[in-house]
């Protein structure tokens, strides 16, 4: 029997790059498109390429991992690749993916390698940028915490990093503005998920300087020239305004 794939892509307002996503998604076994009550022509566009549209309400910033779980479920087959509304599948990773369900050693997940872009350029430091994307339906729970990761009942493998082919391409390329109105949204939203833990002066000038030689260093953002620097900064921005939040929260 032939394996059969649902493609989920979750939405709101995603007319940007849509039509780009759903051709490139075209050739899977069903598309399902749970949109959040968008106001643009995402939901019209969606229909004219034949997805099943379902709705999701929109009630705060961090619906987008329980409709994530919704939608996963309400998709038709067994394997779900999920794809944000900005993200290309490419032909090379469709045929891979159907190859491996084909295969009796296949793992219930796979992790996927994604192409970031800052300032109009690949970047280095930003990859392979592993998501975990691809797995059986019904092993899979997507907890509702914003920018967690599914969890998987079964056997997860990385597709190799070396396989940049199979790499999912990630559209967005944001400028400095929108990153640090991202930093300040979701370090805010960090808050509650770190209120464990006891961070001093100390974490807020070592986390920084660690993401920065992370991203810098280690990661071959000075390869990247000007962009790398200025992003590896951006991520030592972020690390600080957690701490620096935190702290700010025990102090009143």
């Amino acid at each position: 029997m032939n394996e059969k794939i649902s493609v989920v892509i979750n939405t709101y307002n995603a007319e940007q790059h849509l039509e780009r996503v759903l051709e490139a998604v075209k050739d899977f076994d069903e598309i399902v498109v749970c949109d959040m009550e968008s106001t643009d022509q995402t939901r019209a566009i969606a229909q004219r390429y034949g997805c099943r549209i379902i709705t999701f309400e929109r009630k705060a910033y961090n619906i987008v991992e329980p409709a994530r779980e919704y939608a996963i479920h309400e998709a038709l087959h067994e394997w779900v690749l999920v794809v944000d509304a900005d993200e290309i599948v490419t032909k090379e990773l469709h045929d891979y993916l159907y190859q491996r369900i084909s295969e009796a050693s296949c793992p219930d997940g796979l992790a996927i390698p994604r192409k970031n872009y800052f300032m109009g350029r690949f970047m280095r430091s930003h990859y392979p940028d592993y998501i975990l994307r691809f797995f059986r339906k019904d092993k899979t729970h997507w907890p509702p915490v914003i920018h967690c990761a599914p969890e998987i009942d079964g056997r997860v493998e990385r597709i190799s990093r070396s396989r940049k082919e199979l790499a999912f391409e990630h559209l967005a390329n944001d400028s400095v503005s929108d990153i640090l109105r991202k930093h300040n949204t979701y370090s805010t939203n960090e808050v509650p998920r770190r209120r464990h833990k006891n961070y001093g002066v100390g974490a807020m000038m070592l986390r920084p300087l660690v993401r920065f030689i992370k991203s810098y260093i280690i990661k071959g953002g000075f390869l990247d020239g000007k962009a790398g620097l200025i992003q590896a900064l951006l991520d030592a921005h972020y690390q600080f305004a957690v701490v620096a939040k935190l702290i700010e929260e025990k102090s009143c």
